[in-house]
C-alpha cells in the first residue's frame, strides 16, 4: 500500500498577511499599554504564565524579540541562497527548539528586566514599528536565515504572526483580561495549524472542521470521498490553537465539550500538541 500523499501547501496573500500581522500586533500592544499603565503595574508583569517558569514581563520580552527577529535577518539576506525550509518544516521544528527559544526569552528578559512598566510598553511599540518597517520594505520573495533554515519572507512573516496569536493568547491567560484577535490574524493561524497536522498524520480517515476557517483531513486510513464523513473532529479556533500548542489536552477538551469528535477513529490526541 503506498504512503498516503501529502496535502499541498495552501498559499497566503503577503498583503493580508502584513494587514494581519498589523492588526494582531496592535491589539497585543494596546492590551500591554492597559497592562502598564494600571496602579499595580509592576506586580502584574511580575505574575506567573502558563509558560513554566516564565513571568509577564518576560513574555512580552520574548514578543519583542519576535517582533524584531525580522529587521535582524534582513541584513543577512543572501540573493544566492534559495530556501531550505516551508512553513510546515518551520512548525514542525518549534518542539526539538525549545531550549534555544527559552534561553533566547531569558536574554530578553534581562533587558527588560529593571524597566519600568511605561518603559515595558514603549519597547513593545518601539519593536512593532521595526516589523512593520521590515515588513513593508522587504521582498515576499526574498529568502531570509532562520534557526531551522532559510526561508522566504512571506513564510516568515507567517512565522511572526503564529508568535504573535499564540502568545497574545498566552497574556490574555496570564492577566485574566479578554483579549480579542485580529479575525484575519486568527484565521491565518488556524489554518497554519490544521495544515501542520494535516502535513503531520497524512491521510483521509478524519475530518478535522475548525469553523469558520479551516477544515483538513488527516490520518491514514479509509478515506472519505462522499456524503457525512464517519471520522469528524469540529472545534472552535481558539480551542484548536490551544490543542495545537499544548496549552489544553485533548482529554480536558472533550469532556468540557469544547471538542466533538465523533467516529472510532476520531480520537487524535496522539498526534497532538503540534508544538510547544
Amino acid at each position: 500500500m503506498s504512503s498516503p500523499r501529502r496535502p499541498r501547501p495552501r498559499s497566503y496573500d503577503p498583503a493580508k498577511v502584513r494587514a494581519a500581522l498589523d492588526g494582531q500586533v496592535r491589539v497585543v500592544c494596546e492590551a500591554v499599554d492597559a497592562l502598564c499603565a494600571a496602579p499595580d503595574a509592576r506586580a502584574r508583569l511580575d505574575a506567573p504564565t502558563r509558560l513554566g517558569e516564565w513571568t509577564v514581563r518576560e513574555l512580552i520580552a520574548h514578543l519583542v524579540r519576535a517582533l524584531e527577529s525580522l529587521s535582524r535577518r534582513s541584513g543577512t539576506q543572501d540573493a544566492r541562497v534559495r530556501a531550505e525550509i516551508t512553513l510546515t518544516d518551520y512548525v514542525n521544528s518549534v518542539s526539538s527548539r525549545a531550549g534555544e527559544i527559552a534561553a533566547a526569552a531569558s536574554a530578553g528578559a534581562a533587558e527588560l528586566a529593571a524597566a519600568e512598566p511605561a518603559a515595558v510598553a514603549a519597547r513593545l511599540r518601539e519593536a512593532a514599528g521595526k516589523l512593520a518597517a521590515g515588513a513593508a520594505g522587504t521582498d515576499p520573495a526574498a529568502v531570509v536565515p532562520t534557526a531551522a533554515g532559510a526561508m522566504t519572507v512571506a513564510d516568515f512573516l507567517l512565522t511572526r504572526l503564529l508568535e504573535i496569536v499564540v502568545h497574545a493568547d498566552d497574556l490574555a491567560a496570564a492577566t485574566g483580561t479578554p483579549l480579542r484577535h485580529d479575525r484575519q490574524a486568527l484565521a491565518a493561524v488556524t489554518r497554519v495549524l490544521a495544515d501542520t497536522l494535516a502535513a503531520k498524520a497524512p491521510g483521509g480517515s478524519v475530518e478535522v472542521r475548525i469553523p469558520p476557517f479551516a477544515v483538513v483531513q488527516c490520518v491514514a486510513g479509509p478515506r472519505h470521498t462522499r456524503g457525512t464523513p464517519q471520522n469528524v473532529v469540529e472545534t472552535d479556533p481558539l480551542t484548536w490553537l490551544r490543542l495545537a500548542t499544548g496549552r489544553l489536552n485533548w482529554a480536558d477538551a472533550t469532556e468540557e465539550a469544547a471538542v466533538t469528535a465523533s467516529g472510532e477513529r476520531a480520537d487524535i490526541s496522539g498526534q497532538l500538541p503540534l508544538l510547544t
